[in-house]
Formats: C-alpha cells, sequence, structure tokens
C-alpha cells in the first residue's frame, strides 16, 4: 500500500532544503563562472566537472530531502540505499567536480591537508567507518532516528568524515597528495574490508533488529524529523506503523534486502574508483616510459646525476 501522499508536499520535497541545495548550486556556478576572475590560478570548469557537480546535489536533495528520504522512514532498504549515494557516492562526485584552484582558495594559510595529523589516511579510513558501523548498531540506531538535534548533527559528522575519508583517494590538489595510486588501492580494499562487519550483521541477523522499522510507536517518533505535527496524530492515522503505508517486504526481508544493497553499491563505487585509480597510474607509468633518458628525467628514486 503506497500512501505517501497523505504526508504533504513539505514531507516529500522539503522546500527549505531543496532552496538551500539551490543556493549550493547556484553559488557553484557563480564561482566557477562570472565570479572564476577573483581566484588565484583560476581556469575554466569543463562540462563534465559541471555536470558532475549539478548531479551529486541533485542526490544529495533526493536522498537527504527529497521523497527517497520520506521513504527511507518506511522501509529499511530504502534507509540503506540513501545512506550509500549521501556517503559513499556523493563525497567522491564533489571532490571531483570541484576545480583545484577553488581547494587552494579555501585552504591556503588555514589548512594543510597533506600535514595534518586529521587527515592521516589511517585516521580518516578508521572514522568514517566505526561511526558508519556504529550507527547501524541497532540501539543506537534507533536513538539517533528519534532525537532531531542528533540525528542532524551525527549525519553532519558523518559527511564531514567521508569526505575525510575520500579526499585520500581523489586528492583533487596535486601538492596536497599522500598517497601513490598503488596505496590509494590498497587504501580502498582496506575500506572495503572496515565496513563488511556492519554489512554482515545486517545481512545474518536472524531477526528484524531495529525498532524504527518495526515499533509503531518508535516509527511514529522518528517521522517527526520529515512529517511535521503530532506522532500521536500519524499513529492515528497509521496504526501498524510503516507497514502501513508501504508493504513490500516482511521486515526482517527489508532489512536483509537493505544490507545486501549496502555491500553491492559500496563494492561497485569502489570498483569503480579503483578502475579510476589505477587508470590514472597507468597513464603516469606509461609517460614516464616515453620520457627520453637523460639526467632531468630521472625518477627521484634514481636522485639527480650530473
Amino acid at each position: 500500500m503506497w500512501g505517501l501522499e497523505v504526508f504533504g508536499f513539505t514531507a516529500l520535497f522539503s522546500p527549505f532544503f531543496l532552496l538551500f541545495m539551490l543556493f549550493i548550486a547556484g553559488s557553484y556556478w557563480l564561482l566557477t563562472g562570472p565570479q572564476r576572475g577573483r581566484f588565484e590560478g583560476s581556469a575554466p570548469v569543463s562540462v563534465g566537472k559541471q555536470i558532475t557537480f549539478y548531479t551529486a546535489c541533485f542526490l544529495f536533495y533526493l536522498v537527504q530531502g527529497g521523497p527517497l528520504e520520506l521513504l527511507g522512514h518506511l522501509m529499511f532498504t530504502f534507509h540503506m540505499v540513501n545512506m550509500s549515494i549521501s556517503y559513499i557516492l556523493v563525497p567522491p562526485l564533489i571532490l571531483l567536480s570541484v576545480p583545484d584552484w577553488m581547494w587552494r582558495a579555501l585552504f591556503r594559510k588555514r589548512f594543510n591537508p597533506k600535514t595534518s595529523p586529521w587527515m592521516h589516511p589511517i585516521f580518516t579510513a578508521v572514522l568514517f567507518n566505526v561511526l558508519f558501523s556504529l550507527y547501524h548498531l541497532p540501539n543506537i540506531h534507533d536513538v539517533i532516528m528519534t532525537n532531531y538535534a542528533l540525528h542532524t548533527a551525527y549525519y553532519l559528522v558523518l559527511l564531514i568524515a567521508s569526505f575525510m575519508m575520500w579526499w585520500n583517494v581523489i586528492c583533487p590538489v596535486p601538492e596536497y597528495n599522500r598517497l601513490t595510486e598503488l596505496r590509494k588501492m590498497g587504501y580502498i580494499f582496506l575500506n572495503g574490508l572496515l565496513l563488511t562487519p556492519s554489512c554482515a550483521l545486517i545481512i545474518f541477523a536472524g531477526e528484524p533488529m531495529y525498532a524504527v522499522y518495526n515499533n509503531p510507536q518508535v516509527w511514529a517518533d522518528a517521522m517527526g524529523y520529515c512529517v511535521p505535527g503530532d506522532p500521536a496524530e500519524l499513529l492515528k492515522l497509521f496504526q501498524n506503523g510503516p507497514a502501513s503505508v508501504i508493504n513490500l517486504l516482511p521486515p526482517l526481508d527489508d532489512q536483509q534486502l537493505g544490507g545486501v544493497l549496502m555491500k553491492l553499491i559500496q563494492e561497485f563505487i569502489y570498483g569503480a574508483v579503483l578502475a579510476y585509480v589505477f587508470r590514472q597510474w597507468f597513464k603516469r607509468e606509461s609517460k614516464e616510459d616515453e620520457l627520453p633518458p637523460g639526467p632531468l628525467n630521472r625518477s627521484p628514486r634514481e636522485g639527480f646525476q650530473p
């Protein structure tokens, strides 16, 4: 049963969040277009990068403020798809689409990602994956989902941690790069391994673990994040909780499917990024092989010999 229209326009489309994302997209257009000359070393941004940025903004709105965000409060499967898009897909798209000269202007004289201990690859990998895994422990998940302030704060911290983790893979500014391509590939494998226990817990659980999707009262409290009004009134309309609105799968099957989709999406994205890094490595190695022999073209390992 689908009854999403009952929730109204505000719950389905989050107009204030939509305006915020339009502001972000408009700022990108302004700073990379008419106001580009204000940045030192600026250059035109390719159409591909622009499309990538606007696509990332659209996807983030869809899963954090659009209809998919509401569906994520009704089915665990949609919730896991939303988490995958928000923290595994959107950050690398943003990092790839924002030009290097804009990152330099942002960090200059304030922060150096290459030397900061907060951006050390091991720290960022552990930080993101621990935060993501802790969030999906049943008791912690239910508390965060039913507390508006905690929900907003945790999602913000998780988003920052995801950007920190992805920075060490994508690193759009060459002089801030900490890892070689080979180490980046190992780093991607490490992140995949660190996220596996959380997915396994969800996939192989023998019973539904999350009260938000199985207890109508807890669900009604959690819906306060995206549906204004008294949760008690919402519970009167939907006495069986989310099953009264959308009932596609039994709770356990929904939970397991969510875990499987999360792992599949993660593996697909990590695989695509792995291929991208390998391609960058291959291109660099090919260019070095094409250079004529000479003292100026020796690699740093060989050193300079007059």
